[in-house]
């Protein structure tokens, strides 16, 4: 799985003009779900975006997690996070995994972070999305299943 992570003041998604999920200071989620990913990857990408300190504290040091703010999330679905530009000028979505099971994935990354008590709106899967980010810092991560597994 892949998830590319914004620290935000404020984010939204819209979906046939009307907002479907808003959130205030917390992280704008972009979720991929990629073929073989599991519910251990959720598991593992939840783990690491609850604790991950990207906010500051009162030195302005990155000391500070996401349930140390008790910031908010919006999680949108992201399938071209497994986009392939080598060969071509299209890109190849072969490595996203097929809508049905990455939609369990990706509600089960949700209903993880729901179960830590974090307010989390999410888009609408599989929808044509407007999605709206504030940007704060700008801060910007990228966190990958498959590398936070490596040794």
């Amino acid at each position: 799985m892949r998830a590319l992570i914004q620290r935000v003041k404020e984010s939204y998604v819209k979906v046939d003009g009307e907002v479907v999920g808003k959130i205030g200071k917390g992280l704008n989620v972009l979720l991929g779900v990629g073929k073989g990913d599991t519910e251990d990857d959720a598991k593992l990408l939840a783990n690491k975006l609850l604790n991950l300190r990207i906010f500051e504290d009162e030195s302005g040091k990155f000391n500070l997690s996401l349930l140390d703010v008790g910031g908010e999330v919006l999680v949108v679905s992201q399938f071209t996070l497994y986009a392939s530009v080598r060969k071509g000028r299209r890109p190849s979505f072969e490595e996203a995994e097929r809508p049905e099971r990455a939609k369990d994935l990706y509600m089960h990354f949700v209903d993880l972070l729901r179960k830590e008590g974090v307010k989390v709106e999410t888009g609408i899967f599989g929808a044509h999305m407007e999605v709206y980010i504030l940007n704060d810092g700008p801060v910007t991560i990228l966190l990958d299943s498959k590398d936070l597994k490596r040794t």
